[in-house]
């Protein structure tokens, strides 16, 4: 079966929030699940043509999400081999209604890099007819920081990060 659900929609509030919904095709505890266990999130993460190598996750306030994601795609020139190294600092977490946390760039011992950007996220899931919408709200501390993300192809990667999201909640749909 295909995801006939609407894609992703984005747009900036206040110059410095990046707003992003998307509706998916599953209940809202699979989809709060699939953005906080490592099982899941080695599945989807990332853009086309990059896995995630390193994955732990302490889902609890205060607790944290350190992962890396690499380029194993040739097709992707200089970013093949390219690794990506993140950490989220969970503030908050109403399991399966809403999640909290700082994103970070990090390095592999999950120290932050304070010279890139990092925002507050705010995930909502909300039990919609035939699925869960999910709205991000990603808070930059500035306009120009928001900039920086956009400018390094974020809308992009996010963009193919949620389809395959959506890919694997309808494997997961069809084993279950």
């Amino acid at each position: 079966m295909t995801d006939t659900m609407p894609a992703l929609t984005s747009r900036v509030e206040h110059g410095k929030e990046l707003v992003l919904e998307r509706t998916f095709r599953a209940p809202p505890a699979l989809v709060f699940a699939a953005f906080t266990q490592a099982e899941h999130l080695r599945q989807w993460w990332g853009p086309r043509g990059w896995e995630v190598t390193h994955c732990t996750v302490d889902l609890r306030p205060g607790g944290k999400w350190h992962y890396c994601m690499k380029c194993v795609d040739r097709g992707q020139g200089d970013f093949y081999g390219v690794e990506s190294w993140g950490l989220g600092l969970y503030d908050e977490i109403e399991a399966p209604e809403r999640l909290v946390y700082t994103d970070y760039f990090s390095d592999p011992d999950g120290e932050i890099n304070s010279e890139m950007p990092s925002s507050q996220t705010i995930l909502s899931f909300e039990d919609v007819a035939g699925g869960t919408r999910v709205v991000s709200r990603s808070v930059y501390a500035t306009e120009d920081a928001l900039k920086t993300v956009i400018e390094m192809g974020m809308l992009q990667g996010i963009t193919e990060t949620w389809d395959r999201l959506a890919e694997h909640l309808q494997t997961r749909d069809q084993n279950a």
